[in-house]
């Protein structure tokens, strides 16, 4: 019987969505104050979004929806950090399953859902689901069957693809009026590209985050949520009776990262 096997990226799905508006050459113009914003070009302001972005510490990254282009719905909820900590849940979407996931370093416990095990583990998913009964599978966090899971929960894989293709063109921004989300006052950025329009707020007072990123026409409709940043990743990790080792259910790994 075969491990699980994740085709699925989900950081990588994630980082796509926010270069579609923050792309373009980084101006490396720092934080904008409160006074100056209201001065600054859309690209500027997404310039810094993505800065203060890439220099977090920590955050809170919700993500739900499809890229269009046939695409499969996907949707993370996770809080991470640069330390390797995580904790949270990613849905493969179309019913192909979803896992709780919580890391902590180089430790990694993940509890697969009932479709998880049917779909991506058609071969004795059933009977793994058996075992576990409810309970998390642990492992290292370098274990090559679980290594798309164990990057989308490191906020250094994210931000190394955003950083990476920082560089790309991605058209012109268009700055709006402040408006409010929740109870914060942000600046919207619009971008239209291929049919697709795509807005970023941003935080209009104090460092400027990026707080939420919309993408939606030709098929796509996708919504990325930041929050917490800087804040620490719950430290709470299954209990011994709460796990299984993953060797012991699947035998040992064949590779490692």
């Amino acid at each position: 019987m075969t491990g699980p096997h994740l085709g699925t990226r989900p950081a990588a799905w994630t980082a796509a969505i926010v270069l579609s508006v923050t792309g373009g050459g980084l101006v490396g113009g720092g934080v904008a104050h409160a006074d100056d914003i209201d001065t600054l070009t859309a690209q500027q302001i997404a310039d810094r979004a993505r800065d203060a972005l890439l220099d977090a510490h920590s955050m809170h990254l919700s993500t739900r929806g499809d890229l269009g282009g046939g695409s499969t719905p996907m949707s993370l909820d996770l809080t991470l950090d640069r330390s390797g900590n995580c904790d949270g849940s990613v849905d493969l979407g179309d019913s192909q399953g979803s896992v709780q996931i919580v890391k902590r370093g180089n430790d990694v416990w993940v509890k697969p859902d009932a479709d998880f095990w049917k779909n991506q583990v058609p071969d004795g998913g059933q009977a793994f689901a058996a075992i576990l009964n409810g309970r998390y599978m642990r492992a290292s966090a370098t274990d090559s069957r679980l290594l798309p899971l164990t990057k989308t929960c490191d906020l250094d894989t994210f931000q190394k693809l955003v950083s990476d293709n920082a560089d790309n063109e991605a058209g012109t921004l268009n700055k709006g009026a402040k408006t409010t989300l929740g109870t914060t006052t942000v600046v919207p950025l619009t971008r239209i590209r291929d049919d697709k329009t795509l807005v970023l707020y941003v935080t209009a007072t104090g460092k400027p985050y990026p707080l939420r990123l919309t993408l939606q026409g030709d098929g796509a409709d996708a919504t990325v949520n930041f929050s917490d940043f800087d804040k620490p990743v719950p430290t709470s990790t299954p209990t011994p009776d709460d796990t299984f080792d993953i060797n012991a259910l699947l035998g040992r790994s064949t590779g490692t990262a």
